[in-house]
């Protein structure tokens, strides 16, 4: 109350959607099909105990490739119509941009493998003995992955947004870099930053940042901030938020999870 009275905090953290409207966000999948078929049925559930929701959508966060070992099938299932009559976003990961990186041939990448992508590859059907150790074998990894990767996809990459909005809600893959409005966030703050923007209570001023790329046991609820990622790929956690006017909710496969 006192806080409220002399102005040292506003009276409610913001954070509310279009009346009807529910909105069904999904963490970083990582190649883990089983968790996001399992999930998709949990979100089933859920909508049938819903019929007055008046529109309804599901928004993906991006990293659907990379360390579990179905990114192909994952990447074929987002790519699908999920959830007839949702509107669904299907934002951009890091993971994606580091394999079209890749594809590019904008990087060796050496990196990519040693963070995912080397299951990435194994689910497109392209053995690997090896890292690559020379420029050559660096194109010939490269050609067998252009090879193998369906043309859809790609372009599926290439055009997933960077970012979503829903009333008072931001939905990015990383986070923002705080102090700056979203229209002149950078494409690598959006994908990749962690530290600068975890540290800020308000990253983005009068908004609700949802975001996944750092790993939490559980999902977080941090007011401004509400992190969705529960590492999926090594601790069979996909999580999904959940919201309906003010309210936060969590769905997740495995363990039941609660807001920490």
């Amino acid at each position: 109350m006192l806080r409220r009275l002399f102005g040292l905090a506003p009276a409610t953290p913001p954070g509310t959607v279009p009346a009807g409207q529910a909105v069904y966000a999904i963490g970083d999948v990582h190649g883990r099909l089983d968790l996001l078929e399992d999930l998709l049925a949990r979100i089933r559930d859920d909508v049938a105990q819903h019929p007055s929701d008046s529109g309804r959508s599901l928004i993906f966060l991006g990293d659907y490739v990379d360390r579990g070992p179905e990114s192909r099938g994952v990447v074929d299932a987002v790519m699908s119509d999920l959830l007839p009559g949702f509107v669904t976003v299907r934002l951009m990961g890091n993971h994606e941009e580091a394999m079209l990186s890749f594809l590019d041939g904008e990087s060796d990448g050496r990196d990519w493998l040693s963070f995912g992508g080397l299951e990435t590859l194994l689910s497109y059907g392209v053995p690997l003995r090896s890292l690559p150790n020379s420029g050559e074998a660096v194109k010939a990894l490269q050609a067998a992955l252009i090879e193998a990767v369906p043309e859809r996809h790609v372009a599926f990459f290439r055009n997933c947004p960077l970012h979503h909005e829903v009333g008072d809600y931001v939905f990015v893959h990383a986070g923002v870099r705080p102090g700056i409005t979203l229209d002149k966030q950078t494409p690598t703050d959006l994908l990749w930053i962690r530290d600068d923007f975890l540290r800020v209570r308000a990253p983005l001023a009068g908004r609700v940042v949802v975001h996944g790329h750092t790993i939490c046991d559980l999902p977080q609820n941090r007011g401004h901030r509400i992190n969705i990622d529960t590492g999926a790929f090594v601790s069979g956690r996909l999580t999904c938020l959940v919201l309906r006017g003010n309210e936060r909710r969590f769905l997740s496969t495995g363990d039941a999870a609660a807001a920490a």
